[in-house]
């Protein structure tokens, strides 16, 4: 996500830098064509393209509604994330206890144990970020040359999953979860095996290990909502059908608006000759400026439709995640020397 107190239009201009080349290109070539060749009978009506604009417009508002919906979706259910996981850390900490165990059980055991709980629980928000972060066919924002061109990655592609996990896991319980296809929920079905013993040991009352069921349940129910987004992409038939007609707009522009500028051009001409011969120029730049809008909001549109794909615009569930380990591991009681930094934004850039 963009962290910038201002996303500016020097920015814009940079980011649509090669298109902005392309436009000037094309209408530079129509009004010579119009200037310098006996062409003025090839036109057309503005009827038609006001249609064909007012269709583009719509559709290009449709999909960045749509984006929006889906990018508010993402957040929403991140936010979800946060706040079960917090509840969890409190529930886990508060209800394993030897109240309830019929054998001596020391503190010390105890404590192992909630740290265990807790260290997978973080081992769940780690594998479950990097499973939103693997690269689908569909997500091709990323591989775009100006967003290439920017340096920065997010977290997953530094390091793989199985590096970031020997942090949180014991040995055995990792070489488990690896023979797995779904990490995040072979974790999940790890913690409920976990918390079963620890119930059957004493150490977790009846009600208390149905409550932690319960937010286990939760988050299958919000890793599944994540899942959806990340498996589900844009529908392909709006997202293509939209960036051909925005094109076809941007190609048969200049045959309405260059006439237009020629015509006008000859009429400013009887009283200016010289201002009048060279006003079809003027449409070079009226075209840039339509046509860049009309790009520009589509390009938005595409770039959005991933909400985790790892670009500047997504939701960054790298630092939601880092976020929650911070507190979970302060929760334990553990010190700021011993507990990961928050992911730099780098060039403004938080993931």
């Amino acid at each position: 996500m963009y962290t910038g107190k201002v996303y500016s239009i020097s920015a814009m201009v940079r980011w649509t830098r090669y298109e902005t080349i392309v436009f000037i290109a094309i209408i530079a070539a129509w009004v010579s064509a119009y200037h310098f060749l006996d062409i003025a009978w090839l036109k057309i009506p503005w009827t038609p393209m006001a249609l064909i604009g007012t269709a583009v417009a719509f559709v290009i508002g449709f999909q960045n509604n749509a984006v929006y919906s889906r990018i508010w979706e993402a957040r929403k259910i991140w936010g979800g994330i946060v706040n079960t996981s917090r509840t969890f850390g409190v529930y886990v900490r508060d209800m394993i206890s030897t109240e309830h165990s019929p054998e001596h059980v020391a503190e010390e055991a105890v404590s192992r144990e909630i740290k265990a709980i807790t260290y997978r629980h973080i081992a769940w928000l780690t594998a479950l970020r990097h499973a939103m972060r693997k690269n689908k066919i569909w997500e091709t924002t990323s591989k775009q040359r100006t967003n290439r061109e920017l340096g920065v990655r997010p977290p997953e592609a530094v390091n793989a999953v199985e590096v970031d996990l020997q942090a949180y896991l014991s040995e055995e319980d990792l070489a488990e979860i690896l023979t797995k296809d779904n990490l995040p929920t072979a974790l999940l079905y790890q913690q409920s095996r976990h918390l079963k013993k620890l119930k059957e040991e004493g150490m977790i009352w009846e009600f208390s290990f149905l409550e932690l069921e319960g937010i286990i349940e939760q988050l299958f129910t919000l890793q599944g909502q994540t899942e959806r987004i990340k498996n589900f992409p844009y529908p392909r038939q709006y997202a293509s059908l939209n960036h051909y007609f925005m094109w076809l707009l941007l190609l048969l522009l200049p045959l309405a608006m260059v006439p237009q500028f020629m015509e006008l051009g000859q009429d400013i001409a009887e009283a200016k000759p010289l201002l009048g011969s060279l006003f079809i120029w003027f449409s070079i730049p009226i075209y840039v400026a339509v046509a860049w809008m009309f790009h520009t909001m589509e390009r938005i549109g595409r770039t959005g439709e991933n909400p985790f794909e790892g670009t500047a615009n997504d939701v960054p569930i790298s630092t939601i995640a880092r976020g929650i380990e911070i507190d979970l591991r302060q929760n334990l009681g553990e010190i700021k020397d011993e507990i990961p930094a928050q992911f730099p934004a780098e060039k403004g850039v938080q993931f």
